[in-house]
């Protein structure tokens, strides 16, 4: 009876009503369409750091992060290979040798991270193969070379132009050799793309006399839920060595997605608090227009906590009236979004600034819907206790004789 008699009461007044019910409608759906693009930007800026660079694990000499010295790789790296073909949880892996050095072309110089890559292993990690945006991905020459269009700009370079490249070798002497340009890349970050170049390993070994050493070996696992779980069992197989998931290795990039939910919830708090204030408005008003009404029912037997219970119900139907609309709305906009993508090419070189696509899929994950209809319930509530309490308060004998 009082959900009847509270979904009634709501519509006594339509135009106050119906006044809140499109504020909470479209202050939700625009809150949740605004979180959905922001979550799907920072996981896009995720992914593509993932792709690009990081995989979902790597491994290296318990030194190399610091130093990144040549001569500080791995040097057992059949056993890990083993270890690493004996995990069912690991979809495909790289060997990688990362060095520090110079690319210096006929008009500028620069420093690189060089990486000696077996190009089709690599394939299986990382998406450089599909950002070519100028040439092909190696093929069976010598001494090719892909570098960034950022790096090619600056080093004024162009599709079979030669580049040198110096480094120190593993006798501590300074090497240098030439590379014909084979490939242009262009990924989401612009200083990956300055800073970073890609050759062969065979070529390298044939430059260094002996076999390239092994810096790097970047994992991907066959599912992203298993990252933490694989990480773990590796460091325990492989305690002389250092293993990390993507978040120790880029901790910025994991912590601002553990706040970014956090931050996305106080917005949806902001609107929902400033929703309050109407909702509390319009119920107050409704409980002095049925003072009347309200000393009638107390009179005839209705006990105070079944009033206040309808005074809350008639809050929770006002506020969820536009509410569930809106979160209905923000889901199917999100829906259609995150399969066209939005095209934020206008901004692209500032988006890339900060290793962020120009193609953006919106998404929102179920937990984030679940806090949004919990802190619609509280505000919901909240904005009820005052109007409730006034009515509860009320004694009978007076209420009767009140003219609204």
């Amino acid at each position: 009876m009082l959900i009847k008699l509270a979904w009634k009461n709501i519509w006594r007044n339509k135009k106050r009503s119906l006044i809140i019910i499109f504020s909470a409608l479209f202050g939700i759906w625009g809150g949740i369409l605004t979180n959905g693009v922001s979550v799907g930007m920072w996981e896009t800026t995720v992914e593509a750091a993932i792709n690009r660079e990081y995989a979902h694990i790597q491994i290296h000499h318990p030194a190399f992060k610091d130093e990144k010295l040549i001569t500080q790789f791995i040097s057992d790296y059949d056993e890990v290979e083993k270890i690493l073909h004996g995990n069912s949880s690991i979809k495909s892996f790289s060997k990688r040798t990362v060095i520090e050095g110079m690319a210096s072309s006929p008009t500028s110089v620069g420093g690189v991270k060089i990486i000696a890559i077996e190009p089709e292993k690599e394939k299986q990690v990382t998406s450089i193969h599909q950002k070519l945006i100028d040439g092909v991905y190696f093929s069976s020459n010598e001494n090719e070379i892909l570098i960034g269009q950022k790096l090619a700009d600056r080093l004024k370079l162009k599709l079979n132009s030669k580049v040198v490249l110096s480094f120190q070798g593993l006798d501590y002497n300074l090497v240098a050799s030439a590379f014909r340009v084979v490939g242009i890349f262009k990924t989401e970050s612009k200083i990956f793309d300055e800073t970073n170049v890609f050759i062969k390993r065979n070529d390298l070994t044939s430059i260094l006399g002996e076999t390239a050493p092994i810096h790097e070996f970047a994992i991907r696992v066959n599912s992203v839920e298993l990252i933490d779980t694989t990480t773990g069992i590796l460091k325990s197989q492989l305690k002389n060595l250092k293993v990390e998931s993507w978040k120790e290795l880029a901790p910025e990039l994991s912590l601002t997605s553990e706040f970014l939910y956090l931050e996305l919830n106080i917005f949806m708090g902001i609107i929902l608090f400033a929703l309050l204030f109407g909702i509390s408005n319009t119920m107050l008003m409704s409980v002095f227009e049925r003072i009347r009404e309200f000393g009638v029912l107390m009179a005839i037997g209705m006990k105070r906590i079944r009033l206040f219970t309808l005074i809350i119900l008639e809050s929770v139907f006002l506020l969820f009236s536009g509410g569930l609309a809106g979160t209905l709305l923000g889901y199917l906009s999100i829906e259609i979004l995150s399969k066209k993508g939005i095209n934020l090419s206008i901004v692209e070189e500032g988006l890339a600034a900060y290793g962020m696509s120009a193609i953006l899929y919106p998404t929102l994950p179920f937990h984030m819907y679940v806090s949004l209809f919990l802190m619609m319930m509280l505000t919901a509530i909240v904005a009820s206790i005052s109007p409730a309490m006034k009515a509860i308060r009320l004694k009978p004998a007076e209420a009767i004789r009140t003219y609204m």
